[in-house]
């Protein structure tokens, strides 16, 4: 049979090297980094690089996110394209959603990918179904760029790092030592590409939203809480990559982490617990009380509450909160570690606010400097005359 395939069989799809011209070309993709088990804090930190690469010299760069959204195809981009300092003539990418519409909508792209490709000047395109292949130049710089950071990773000897601007700052650093060998080819694109615009796209979607009763707002299929004073009025949720804003009247009123994924909440206890100590009632069943407990030290401190005080544990625990809130949460942490570890008494607020108070009148550590002898400049200077 295989004698037959190869003299009598039907003929094979063919692939055709292709040649790159300067400046004309670039491509990108999003590509998954879980598999090379980097850490932050000692926590798993799964996210993707947007993978930016000119076909004609390979140089490439890349931007953290943590989706394969719009507002992080837009993000990527603008960075690849301003780090560049220009701009080439087309730019092509698989059919990501982000960028192309479903085979059934007449139009090629989707409307915002199309307006900033306009923006920009760049002509789009886009590579078959199926047919990863035809977008070959950045699916090979993934495995090679991913094989370079495993291999700086062991030699470095640790995947953790303190934060992930670190990480964002060691990723910078491999590109530009990728980048380093492509610096002729890349001084060809160059001369040809076309100038960026005077500014940059905002790289955000807005949604206009109303705050309901709750103090919430829900963007993106996601819940996050705002100040209470917004209750009946409409603000803009600006959705960034990694964060949201919230608008009120052109003046920004609120910004919290992005959520990631759908359906999750973010409640900021500052937002509402001045109606929640007037409605302790309403603690016991509130639908995101987890989020109420802002470290494992407030949800001890209510446990032992509980064990203590029963049913009058939420309004205690409540008063506790709220000093967080009007005072320092790190304070209050600290006092709750504190009373905690002694076991000594009724944990209640009262205590956890005298210790914030101790803390607020401790006098300022007193710093002397001791007085310099100078004749150790004359010895210094050889019997106090100018050195030569």
């Amino acid at each position: 049979m295989k004698l037959w395939r190869a003299t009598e069989g039907p003929a094979k799809e063919v692939f055709f090297a292709q040649r790159h011209h300067p400046g004309r070309l670039s491509a990108s993709d999003f590509t998954h980094m879980a598999d090379l088990g980097v850490t932050i804090q000692g926590q798993s930190f799964p996210h993707l690089i947007y993978h930016f690469v000119l076909t004609y010299s390979n140089w490439e760069t890349g931007t953290v996110c943590f989706s394969e959204s719009f507002e992080s195809l837009c993000e990527g981009f603008q960075n690849a394209l301003w780090e560049l300092g220009k701009v080439p003539h087309r730019h092509r990418t698989d059919r990501m959603s982000a960028a192309v519409n479903s085979l059934t909508d007449p139009a090629e792209f989707s409307q915002r990918y199309e307006a900033m490709l306009r923006y920009y000047g760049i002509e789009g395109e886009k590579i078959q179904a199926g047919q990863a292949h035809e977008n070959g130049d950045v699916e090979q710089r993934h495995h090679r760029f991913k094989r370079a950071v495993d291999q700086e990773l062991m030699l470095r000897g640790s995947r953790d790092f303190d934060r992930a601007p670190a990480y964002q700052q060691f990723l910078k650093d491999l590109f530009a030592r990728l980048n380093a060998g492509r610096r002729q080819r890349l001084a060809e694109e160059m001369a040809v590409m076309k100038e960026l615009p005077a500014r940059r796209l905002e790289s955000y979607k807005s949604e206009r939203v109303r705050v309901d009763s709750g103090s919430l707002i829900y963007a993106d299929r996601n819940v996050y809480s705002v100040p209470s004073r917004l209750i009946g009025e409409q603000v803009e949720a600006r959705l960034y990559v990694d964060r949201v804003e919230v608008w009120y009247g052109q003046k920004k009123v609120e910004e919290m982490p992005r959520l990631r994924g759908r359906r999750k909440h973010r409640v900021d206890y500052r937002h509402i617990i001045d109606w929640l100590v007037r409605k302790p009632g309403a603690f016991e069943n509130y639908r995101y009380r987890e989020e109420l407990f802002p470290t494992s030290r407030f949800r001890m401190a209510f446990d032992a509450l509980r064990e203590t005080m029963g049913t009058g544990a939420s309004k205690e625990y409540l008063r506790i909160l709220e000093l967080a809130a009007k005072e320092s949460e790190t304070k209050v942490d600290e006092a709750l570690r504190g009373l905690l570890a002694a076991a000594e008494g009724a944990l209640t607020a009262d205590p956890v606010q005298e210790m914030i108070a101790a803390e607020n009148l401790r006098p300022l550590r007193t710093v002397t400097v001791a007085a310099v002898d100078l004749r150790l400049f004359d010895e210094l200077c050889g019997s106090g005359e100018m050195l030569q």
